[in-house]
């Protein structure tokens, strides 16, 4: 058991480095018009470039499950960092469209492996009736990349080409490691456990638990359901709704100035009220938001704020219970590998979701995105079947009010 302090200061070090990871994933969202114009590709090329990411991580994931429980926790963390950092570095340097996917995947492969690794450490050192909370001090990396990273990155990219918010990023990765080398503490419990099982034994064990199966499920559809829309926000707020380049900014600044304060409010009630209700609650309230950015058009900027803002808000939101809940699902002695299978098929959700939503829209003779609606129209049907398989679930320690 950690102390209090110590826990709280290992926290706000995933979270530096969650902050990192997504923002290197979510730059490239709103660079979207910038890349179609600059390499000459169409919308679902972009699309690719943003799923070749995520299927990437997937990948990565599945072999990382046979290794990640066979080296501290601390040790394989910073390694795959520093990697991950330098793959980074390869997409602020990358001179054409080919170079920029290899750096793209290669960034995925380690990027991927950091997020199920974080979320497992959060597991492994905070009781099950404080997660909601740990969660969502972690899930604020996420708030801080939309509210200070996104629009600072595109400042950069006006001023300095898109090159230069992927080269920030790296270098924001080398401080951050060597924080993290100073304050995380070492966490080698769960070799003993490790050590017991053979390589592929940890992986057979998770697959035949069929409590995982489901959770695996629930996962999938929980990321797919935003991830058929939120690539192409900027695209279509451009050709569609006459929001000008220099105010796409104000579209991440709003939603990760609320999205800061409410992920902390989502994770104290999600402990107060249950994961399961915040989690089916916000899943409700968050489809009227994802159908409503992609059919705003012809209302002032402040209307598209603030969809844009509940959709990043309410989003986000349903990762934190989502997240302790899928955590809770997996045995404990098999979390690491868990998780990081988990993290394969959140990837692997992701990059099916945004290249599915690339191949439904569409553009007319004028430019303007057609089909929208039902990239959201995909996304609400996935999120209705995730709040009926999150009934099935076993959650690990939980107490039936805390569920």
């Amino acid at each position: 058991m950690l102390t209090p302090r110590r826990e709280f200061w290992l926290l706000l070090t995933l979270a530096g480095i969650q902050f990192t990871h997504i923002l290197d994933f979510m730059i490239m969202m709103p660079l979207g018009p910038q890349f179609t114009q600059l390499f000459a590709i169409s919308d679902a090329q972009f699309g690719l470039l943003v799923s070749a990411y995520t299927l990437s991580a997937g990948a990565s994931g599945l072999l990382a499950s046979t290794y990640i429980d066979r080296f501290g926790r601390k040790r394989l963390l910073l390694t795959l960092y520093v990697l991950f950092g330098l793959a980074t570095l390869a997409c602020g340097l990358a001179p054409t469209y080919g170079s920029l996917m290899v750096a793209r995947i290669l960034a995925g492969a380690f990027g991927g492996v950091l997020s199920a690794l974080s979320q497992t450490i959060v597991a492994d050192v905070v009781p099950f009736e404080r997660r909601g909370r740990a969660m969502g001090i972690v899930m604020t990396s996420f708030s801080l990349s939309t509210v200070a990273g996104v629009p600072l990155g595109l400042l950069l990219a006006q001023y300095g080409g898109w090159h230069l918010p992927f080269i920030a990023i790296a270098s924001l990765v080398g401080v951050l490691a060597i924080f993290a080398a100073r304050t995380m503490p070492t966490m080698t419990a769960h070799l003993q456990a490790a050590q017991r099982r053979s390589t592929f034994g940890g992986i057979a064990q998770v697959l035949g638990d069929a409590n995982h199966r489901w959770a695996f499920l629930f996962s999938a559809l929980i990321m797919f359901t935003g991830f058929t829309v939120i690539p192409y926000i900027t695209i279509y707020l451009q050709a569609n709704a006459g929001v000008r380049p220099d105010q796409v900014p104000l579209v991440y600044l709003c939603g990760g100035v609320v999205t800061l304060f409410t992920a902390r409010l989502f994770g104290v009630l999600t402990d107060r009220w249950g994961k399961m209700v915040v989690f089916r609650c916000l899943a409700i309230a968050g489809a009227f938001p994802l159908l409503g950015i992609t059919l705003v058009r012809g209302v002032p900027l402040w209307g598209v704020l603030t969809v844009s803002t509940l959709m990043f808000a309410l989003m986000s939101g349903r990762m934190i219970p989502g997240m302790a809940i899928i955590s809770a699902a997996a045995q404990p002695s098999l979390r690491g590998t868990f998780m990081t299978l988990n993290a394969s098929v959140q990837s692997a959700a992701m990059g099916m979701a945004s290249f599915l939503g690339g191949l439904l829209i569409s553009r007319d003779a004028q430019g303007l995105v057609q089909n929208y609606w039902m990239s959201a129209a995909v996304g609400i049907t996935a999120s209705v079947l995730s709040m009926l398989v999150v009934g099935r679930l076993v959650l690990h320690g939980a107490t039936p009010q805390a569920r």
